[in-house]
């Protein structure tokens, strides 16, 4: 019978696979493993238990914890028993989680720890619809009646479930495709954030698509280590709940500090990024060897040289030939083997969505034999709406669009998509869905694009990210970031210039290459604030940006350099969870930077 729901997948893999490692999550240092059949039994307690508690069918739980086993327990939980995740980054502050929570008229709040507790009562105070604050890390019963222990939960559950094993399973047959599985707030880097309505149809209608396209995730045998947030829906749906349509062993990674010595032990074969972990890892490497000899050095870039042309031909579907083919294995050897031993050894594929991916970065990996996946989504689409295919793809597109999902570029160069993917709405906001489809029925997505003679998408920019200079030339930001980025000294970059005369950008500096030049640079300084303010190193900050320059037309060409010396991060409010900079917020963050940068008497390179 076709699966409809993510219920019934789960109660399928679960009779399907029994016993076998269904997750895994590393937990100060030690990994924790649980069997499709105690995951099952797991969900069931905590679904039984709310349901006991008030929670009908509709109703919503936000969730506000890390990437954790008890998080996956309480989707399935909840989805079973018909209710509603409402996911929650950890990073939001105390109005944001209260603004979510009462927005979507959430009967109960599950936290991680002590520190989302307070979060908890600072939203309990001020929206009274909310019944019980369950706190996953408990130390033990509490007077405050607002609060539950959640293995205080998992005993309510499981009693119910000793005495009725089969009333879980009953309530989660009576959910149907159309119904709600989870509303995803956006980030509201532009606005107030509004709460995206998934159905089950449009989780069915991705995971099955996914499954269609090369690649995907091999039945039984391919290993997965997650370390993306699952608040986010290209984690949760393109990971979870597609992992658990083939039926294949997630281990969660302990930490993004961690996630290299996670990899390796537990050997994935196939990796869920985005481009900022690529750009560190190749980032990293070149800094290696830039402290190798100058003949080891020689032999990289002689090898990356090859290994980029193999890769090129691979991408034109042309034959290497022998005498390539012959040093791309010598190349191959000496080089690409430690990255991909680096990563365990088993990577076939990894993606690098949401975020343009510099060519050379994506040719480095494709020469280990790890094809970088390239795609497009949001939030609206349920994840994923287009992505490359390994059998044919273009380098610098994110693919073609998904079996199922129909999209077409507007006259002004909007994307618009039509599908079973696309959500229902902006939950509570009527006028706001309204304005988000066409008369026909398609979602404006506020990106900017066009379809090259193949049929590849090609992102070009955000429609709000335009830049109009007050010369009136149309500047796509991004693709002048993402060149910037290409050179190892720069971590991040965000273009500014809107009806203003020139452009300007704010970097974030990398240390490593920062001292690494330094050192060949005889710059001698105390500290990185000392450096970063040493006259020589501003005059290679301007070189560094002039090299790029020499790459564009004129009028996107950078004039003004502010450096950022604390680096861009989610705990100060620059990135998303997914490691995306948040350019409105950045703006706003930095105006006086900004506005200095365009002072008469500005010099070409600044710190602050």
């Amino acid at each position: 019978m076709e699966e409809k729901t993510i219920n019934q997948v789960f109660r399928n893999r679960v009779q399907k696979y029994g016993s076998r490692i269904a997750l895994e999550k590393k937990l100060n240092g030690k990994w924790d493993s649980v069997s499709w059949e105690d995951y099952y039994k797991r969900a069931a307690y905590v679904g039984l238990a709310l349901k006991d508690m008030g929670l009908q069918k509709g109703d919503r739980v936000s969730l506000l914890a890390e990437n954790r086993l008890e998080w996956l327990y309480a989707d399935m939980g909840v989805l079973g028993v018909g209710g509603c995740i409402v996911p929650i980054y950890p990073t939001l502050i105390d109005e944001e989680v209260e603004y979510i929570v009462s927005h979507s008229d959430s009967k109960f709040l599950i936290v991680e720890n002590n520190a989302q507790l307070q979060k908890g009562l600072y939203t309990a105070k001020r929206y009274p619809g909310l019944k019980k604050i369950i706190v996953i890390d408990s130390t033990g019963k509490t007077a405050n009646p607002m609060i539950m222990g959640y293995n205080e939960l998992l005993d309510k559950g499981k009693a119910l479930y000793n005495k009725d094993a089969e009333a879980f399973a009953s309530l989660a047959d009576t959910i149907a495709q159309d119904d709600l599985a989870t509303i995803v707030y956006t980030s509201g880097t532009t606005g107030v954030p509004k709460g995206a309505i998934i159905t089950h149809k449009n989780i069915m209608a991705v995971i099955k698509a996914l499954d269609i396209m090369e690649p995907h995730y091999a039945y039984d045998s391919d290993q997965t280590v997650p370390f993306l947030p699952l608040s986010h829906v290209f984690e949760r749906v393109a990971g979870h709940f597609y992992g658990m349509y083939v039926g294949i062993t997630a281990s969660y990674a302990e930490s993004l500090d961690t996630l290299i010595q996670d990899i390796q032990e537990k050997r994935p074969t196939v990796v869920l990024a985005v481009p900022r972990v690529l750009e560190k890892v190749y980032q990293q490497i070149l800094s290696q060897v830039q402290d190798q000899t100058p003949f080891k050095q020689k032999v990289f870039y002689w090898g990356q040289k090859v290994g980029s042309k193999i890769s090129e031909l691979r991408e034109q579907k042309k034959n290497p030939g022998f005498n390539l083919s012959l040093k791309y294995k010598i190349a191959y050897a000496i080089i690409f083997k430690k990255l991909q031993n680096a990563l365990g050894g088993r990577v076939r594929w990894m993606t690098a969505s949401g975020a343009p991916t510099a060519r050379e970065i994506i040719l480095f990996f494709n020469s280990a034999g790890i094809m970088v996946i390239e795609g497009y989504g949001m939030t609206e689409c349920c994840a994923p709406a287009t992505m490359s295919n390994i059998a044919d793809y273009r380098i610098g597109t994110v693919g073609r669009p998904l079996p199922g999902v129909d999209i077409t570029i507007a006259d002004d160069g909007e994307i618009l998509i039509k599908g079973d993917n696309v959500f229902k709405g902006y939950w509570k906001m009527p006028e706001e869905t309204k304005d988000s489809f066409t008369q026909d029925g398609y979602f404006m997505s506020g990106d900017i694009g066009l379809f090259d003679e193949a049929g590849f998408l090609m992102i070009t920019d955000r429609k709000k990210d335009l830049i109009i200079t007050s010369g009136g030339k149309n500047v796509a930001p991004q693709k002048i970031e993402n060149l910037i980025k290409s050179d190892p000294l720069f971590l991040e970059a965000i273009v500014i210039g809107d009806k203003r005369k020139y452009l300007t950008v704010l970097v974030n500096i990398s240390q490593e290459q920062a001292e690494r030049i330094a050192k060949e640079k005889g710059i001698n300084v105390n500290s990185l604030h000392d450096l970063f303010n040493n006259p020589r190193f501003k005059t290679i900050v301007e070189e560094h940006i002039e090299k790029c320059n020499q790459k564009l037309a004129r009028y996107e060409t950078v004039k003004k350099v502010g450096i950022i010396k604390n680096e861009f991060s989610k705990e100060t409010g620059e990135l998303t969870a997914t490691l995306k900079v948040k350019r409105k917020a950045v703006q706003q963050k930095y105006q006086p930077i900004i506005d200095s940068l365009y002072e008469e008497d500005a010099k070409t390179v600044q710190v602050y």
